[in-house]
């Protein structure tokens, strides 16, 4: 656990993911759990830039080579592609944003930080053949696809 990273105020999740500590009762990196947050509900709102602002952000307090660095890299490269795909109808740059995504997320569990990896996974690998396989795709953390809050835009405010 990374003193930068530690955030007594972050809620528990709903479940058991990789990156809960259950019998303490707080998360490795509760920042990393803030940030992911805040980035799927944008994403799921369709706000692609704000999402992959929250990604970037955290991102840079891992080193290369951890399991947090590859997830916020993958998951950078997930909003940029979603980005490219709606805005810019560009889905060639979508697939290759995409198979860098799946680079990264390979290894990372199917359940981290409560975003629900196994399903980023199988639709990006869907949207490499079928672009439209993103249509109304929103990623769940907890169980839930939930959209954004005024809260979330605050957020991403505050980094730039």
């Amino acid at each position: 656990m990374d003193e930068h990273t530690r955030d007594p105020s972050v809620a528990p999740p709903l479940g058991n993911p990789s990156g809960w500590i259950g019998d303490r009762r707080v998360w490795e990196h509760a920042t990393l759990r803030r940030a992911t947050e805040h980035g799927v509900r944008l994403f799921n709102a369709g706000d692609y830039h704000e999402s992959h602002d929250c990604f970037e952000a955290e991102w840079f307090n891992y080193g290369s080579g951890s399991t947090e660095s590859a997830f916020l890299h993958g998951m950078v490269q997930v909003a940029a592609g979603a980005y490219k795909h709606d805005d810019f109808e560009d889905d060639s740059g979508m697939r290759s944003l995409f198979a860098t995504a799946l680079q990264y997320l390979h290894g990372v569990p199917g359940d981290f930080y409560g975003v629900d990896v196994d399903d980023v996974r199988a639709t990006l690998d869907a949207a490499l053949d079928d672009p439209s396989a993103l249509d109304g795709w929103q990623i769940a953390v907890d169980g839930e696809r939930v959209t954004a809050y005024p809260a979330d835009y605050e957020y991403a405010e505050a980094l730039d």
